[in-house]
């Protein structure tokens, strides 16, 4: 993480400074077009997608950061693994699954995800067959009902 900050602040100094040095060599030509304003815009444009994309970088490892987190939180709850704090009143609800389970379940949305984003949903004729066996979404604790 600390080499995205620190990616992230020195793309923002050369961007300032590209700015700079485009602004004082306009002010210093007169605000007249030359070959040394050229090559500062030039730099500036540069300096400026750079820090676009040290942006866009730091922006994904926080991304990835919070669904991990989120991913973590949610195998906790749904495997019991979270301790109550202190004072905390117990939550009745539905028992705690397996984290194996959780995951199949998870693997089975992602699939739906997948598949609906490429247009082919369950209408059949699917160009890439599955990797793994068709996922049987029902609990087994539903079976007899």
């Amino acid at each position: 993480m600390d080499n995205i900050v620190d990616s992230l602040n020195n793309a923002y100094q050369e961007f300032v400074a590209a700015a700079a040095s485009f602004l004082e060599t306009k002010e210093s030509s007169g605000g007249i077009k030359t070959v040394a304003s050229d090559v500062a815009l030039e730099n500036f444009k540069q300096r400026w997608e750079l820090f676009r994309v040290a942006c866009d970088q730091a922006e994904e490892f926080v991304e990835s950061v919070k669904q991990r987190i989120g991913s973590e939180c949610l195998v906790d709850e749904a495997t019991g693994s979270v301790a109550q704090k202190p004072g905390q009143p117990v939550q009745s609800g539905l028992p705690p699954i397996s984290a194996v389970r959780l995951e199949q379940m998870s693997k089975a949305v992602r699939w739906l995800v997948i598949e609906l984003q490429q247009g082919s949903g369950t209408g059949g004729g699917s160009s890439q067959p599955h990797p793994t066996a068709p996922f049987d979404a029902r609990f087994t604790e539903d079976a007899g009902q």
